[in-house]
């Protein structure tokens, strides 16, 4: 997936706006983090993933799946975007964005029955 894949499936979030964090794109949903990009290893943090399932996915998918020693303490991912699926990505940012976003987007958005 490129950066700019990345970005569309990003921005299909109800709510979801563009910003900067440490010198990359990064966005939040209501005011609260959603997710960023790492330039420096082209991964994407994803959180709201428990630590067993961060150690099942690193497992099983190792070339896509990390974290580093800043992450450690918290329930986050690493994910390298040119071997994330994009199906995957929608997949986790769907956990945050549920978790984050106002609830009265999360009920239009489940009314209408439309998906990111």
């Amino acid at each position: 997936m490129t950066v700019e894949e990345m970005e569309a499936i990003v921005m299909a979030f109800p709510g979801a706006e563009k910003g900067v964090s440490y010198g990359s794109p990064a966005f939040k949903v209501n005011g609260k983090f959603f997710t960023r990009l790492r330039r420096d290893d082209g991964s994407m943090v994803l959180m709201e993933v428990s630590f067993d399932e961060r150690e099942m996915l690193m497992e099983a998918e190792p070339k896509t799946f990390h974290f580093t020693a800043h992450y450690k303490d918290y329930p986050c991912v690493l994910a390298r975007i040119d071997t994330l699926h994009p199906g995957s990505l929608k997949a986790f940012l769907e956990r945050r964005w549920r978790k984050i976003a106002p609830k009265k987007l999360v009920r239009e958005r489940d009314a209408a029955g439309t998906e990111s």
